[in-house]
């Protein structure tokens, strides 16, 4: 059976594709060290993963193609840091599905 997605929504697409990016634990432990550090340097960051380093570099490069963190080469190291635009644009759209889903009324299903 294929998947219909492009018949949805493009904002409908783009939130799905976010909430299975963070569907990782590891992607999740990424984003918190970069939201803890400001920034950081991709080995710091396989030290503090119980992943090997080219995992997390597989994680680093989805979270990237998908404009979630930004990564700048730095001699041998690569610095990633949080795209905080792109996150203030998904948690808008996270917020706004909430506001529509979260309600007081009686479900008797």
């Amino acid at each position: 059976m294929h998947a219909k997605t492009a018949e949805f929504d493009p904002e409908l697409q783009e939130l799905a594709l976010f909430a299975k990016l963070l569907s990782h634990p590891a992607r999740i432990a990424i984003i918190k060290l970069l939201a803890a550090q400001k920034t950081c340097i991709s080995g710091d960051i396989a030290n503090e993963l119980p992943l090997s380093r080219a995992t997390v570099c597989q994680h680093l490069q989805e979270l990237k193609n998908a404009g979630l963190i930004k990564g700048e080469i730095s001699g041998l190291n690569v610095n990633y840091c949080l795209n905080t635009e792109k996150w203030r644009a998904i948690k808008g759209q996270f917020e706004a599905l909430f506001a529509l889903t979260i309600h007081d009324f009686p479900c008797n299903c």
